[in-house]
């Protein structure tokens, strides 16, 4: 039995999805912990992503006029990075570095068709000409003669395994409309080169293999909607006459009229294979979707629709789904079990139902997904495993109006703004509701769309609800910021700052920017949440200047006093000398939100290249004034709730500072703030360069006091020489 779970996007694709990857993907590999995965585009890019956070955590190019050419993939044994280059250079680097043209590079005699990583034995190389090397063999001497294996055959597909401790690698070609298979045992050198029988009409699209028992399992998609089985001895064959490979059929890709034209095919397990492709039914347009399958007892056991389109590439890693959507990658994790006949059965008594024209679990529907998919989708039933037994059950339970939740959206489409939120409300209280945070997702974005089509609409405070009491992400609704920056709702943009793990570094400078750009005078009509500066920020009030002391408890009564009492004056402007606030507490609070959102430097940096001079040097001047109150304590923590810290403040300088020093340099009015910067910088490197020198004679005192234990009151002179 399998089932699909929730989805989500991993990145943008587009030439504004922010991780290079405008010119299409060319695969996803496995990276060197289970949780990462290594993207190759169409061009020169390799990026590392945490799935788990939707975060890069880093980014590498080649020049260009350069192109990767194959995937990049990770060592296992060494945790380097492994590409192609122009289909003979060798790059080979580690995750510390950043500048590819100063990494390990190795110039090869012949073109490299792909590269395969195992988790054990070391990386293999598959030339263009059939030869196989490893990685180790292969940069000993790397003009080495690649002799040439395959003539005018072109290579389809391969994939790599380990058997009995040694790389087996197989691999697919075409020549004139036939089709070869090749086993190669790396270690002994020991190739196998076999036919595959022809089939009438139709031919092989895509392979998928896995090996057990000595015996290698080749399962073929074919055009003809059909998957084909071949099963490889591994032993050595010792005719020399080529041996022609029998087929036998796993699979026709047909339910209820439908037929699924699959485009790539991928093997889940003994019992279970996912398609992706187009489902045809007559006198209907074809729709784009993912299917799991039983092979065990030939049934469908799932399927989600996907309108917004795929490249029809499909990768599978620790139980998820990644493809392209639309402008995104997506994540679908998904669930096997063991089959049994009597969850088999169940599932194909629902592929039949003659309600079910597609195959989508609106519980877990993406949000962009939403408004194409609901026009074809007449009934729903969740997807939660059960067993047969568990359906009889339940089945009279079942109200035969009942909405799923992708209708009920659709039905309130036209609705009054009362009826439309008074639903989505009782929605959203139904507490046991599977699936619910992409339930909430998919309210969110029912309110961001209706915002957008009637300009007078903004629920404001059913927004700030939903925000401050779920556990809600960008990705689930990512239209909502887009909606706060067009209206300026500067506390909820505060909120996502503050709660949403996963905001694009293009939003987070888009909040940014609009913060920088408005007037303290402004801002003092306006809410924000001031529990990040409350404790330590330094106020003007009616034109007097308050200096406000940092207590060691972070909270000072007349302080909180005086700032909900007295209406804070016209805007300041500020010295350099970091003494006073260059900004308004609500300013503050705002960039606050922005200093402590999650954010990649390598793709945060172009943004920040396009901040004005005078917001740059703005910002700069509040980020110098965090940095001298962090230093005023002995902790160097700054009190109040979700305060930055004095890593954050200054991995901030440091990115302003790369984005802005050639302008900086050239202001007039950042010269004084620069110098004060650099002359308070090396003070702290003096005085932490005096702290070292007795950093022993401390750590001594402190073993000391731990030995000795005083029960009386005492006085001791201590002498450090």
């Amino acid at each position: 039995m399998a089932a699909l779970c929730e989805s989500f996007t991993l990145c943008g694709l587009g030439p504004s999805g922010g991780v290079g990857l405008g010119g299409g993907l060319l695969a996803l590999e496995p990276g060197p912990d289970p949780d990462h995965v290594l993207l190759t585009d169409r061009g020169r890019t390799a990026t590392l992503f945490k799935v788990s956070d939707q975060k890069p955590l880093g980014c590498w190019s080649v020049k260009h006029g350069q192109m990767i050419t194959c995937p990049v993939v990770c060592n296992f044994e060494t945790h380097e990075y492994i590409a192609v280059q122009d289909d003979k250079v060798l790059r080979i680097w580690k995750s510390e570095d950043v500048n590819l043209d100063k990494v390990f590079k190795a110039t090869l005699s012949a073109d490299v068709y792909r590269i395969h990583a195992l988790p054990s034995g070391g990386p293999v190389v598959l030339f263009k000409a059939g030869a196989v090397r490893t990685l180790d063999v292969l940069l000993e001497a790397p003009q080495q003669e690649i002799e040439s294996i395959i003539s005018d055959e072109v290579i389809k597909w391969s994939e790599a395994f380990m058997e009995s401790q040694q790389p087996v690698l197989i691999f697919t070609t075409e020549k004139d409309g036939n089709f070869f298979v090749y086993v190669q045992k790396v270690k002994t050198n020991s190739l196998q080169k076999y036919k595959l029988e022809q089939q009438e009409l139709s031919k092989p699209l895509n392979f998928t293999a896995c090996i057990k028992n000595r015996s290698i399992t080749l399962l073929c998609l074919y055009s003809n909607d059909s998957v084909y089985k071949v099963l490889i001895p591994l032993q050595q064959n010792n005719e020399e006459e080529e041996q022609i490979l029998s087929k036998s059929l796993l699979l026709n890709l047909s339910v209820s009229g439908s037929v699924l034209k699959g485009t790539s095919l991928v093997l889940l397990d003994k019992d279970h294979i996912a398609v992706l492709g187009s489902l045809s039914t007559s006198g209907e347009e074809s729709k784009e979707c993912l299917t799991i399958w039983n092979t065990k007892f030939q049934t469908l056991q799932t399927s989600k629709e996907l309108p917004l389109g795929t490249s029809g590439q499909l990768w599978c890693y620790e139980e998820k789904f990644f493809f392209t959507h639309g402008k995104v990658l997506t994540v679908l994790m998904y669930k096997c079990e063991t089959s049994s006949l009597a969850a088999a059965v169940g599932k194909l008594k629902d592929s039949q139902n003659p309600d079910m024209s597609s195959f989508v679990n609106w519980n877990t529907l993406g949000d962009e997904e939403l408004e194409v998919s609901l026009q074809s989708q007449q009934s729903i039933k969740s997807e939660s495993k059960m067993t047969l037994r568990s359906r009889k059950n339940t089945a009279p339970e079942a109200q035969p109006d009942t909405l799923s939740v992708g209708q009920l959206l659709q039905n309130l489409k036209d609705a009054s703004t009362t009826a439309f939120e008074d639903e989505l409300k009782q929605l959203m209280s139904k507490s046991q509701m599977p699936d619910l945070q992409a339930t909430i997702g998919c309210v969110v974005t029912a309110l961001t769309n209706r915002c957008k089509t009637n300009r007078m609409y903004y629920p404001q405070s059913f927004l700030l609800q939903i925000v401050q009491t779920r556990d809600l992400s960008y990705s689930l609704c990512p239209d909502l910021m887009a909606v706060a920056l067009e209206k300026k709702d500067l506390y909820l943009l505060q909120i996502c700052l503050q709660q949403f793990p996963d905001i694009p570094e293009k939003i987070t400078y888009t909040c940014l920017k609009l913060f920088l750009s408005l007037s303290d005078a402004c801002l003092h009509t306006i809410y924000v949440d001031l529990e990040s500066v409350i404790c330590y920020i330094d106020i003007d009030f009616n034109n007097k200047e308050v200096k406000t002391e940092i207590v060691e408890n972070g909270f000072n009564a007349e302080l909180e006093q005086d700032m909900w009492a007295t209406k804070v004056s016209k805007e300041r402007h500020s010295t350099d000398g970091g003494d006073f606030c260059p900004v308004g507490a609500q300013k503050a609070a705002l960039l606050n939100a922005v200093i402590n959102a999650a954010y990649s430097e390598t793709f945060l940096l172009p943004h920040l290249k396009n901040l004005p001079a005078q917001q740059a040097v703005l910002f700069l001047r509040y980020l110098y004034y965090l940095y001298v109150k962090c230093s005023e304590k002995i902790n160097t923590t700054l009190p109040g709730i979700r305060s930055p810290t004095i890593s954050q403040i200054m991995d901030w300088m440091c990115l302003l500072l790369d984005a802005h020093f050639t302008v900086m340099v050239m202001l007039p009015e950042a010269k004084e703030l620069l110098s004060n910067l650099h002359k308070f910088v090396r003070a702290q490197v003096r005085f932490y360069s005096e702290l070292n020198k007795i950093e022993e004679s401390l750590r001594e005192l402190q073993r000391l006091n731990h030995q000795r234990d005083c029960q009386t009151y005492s006085i001791e002179v201590l002498e450090l020489i």
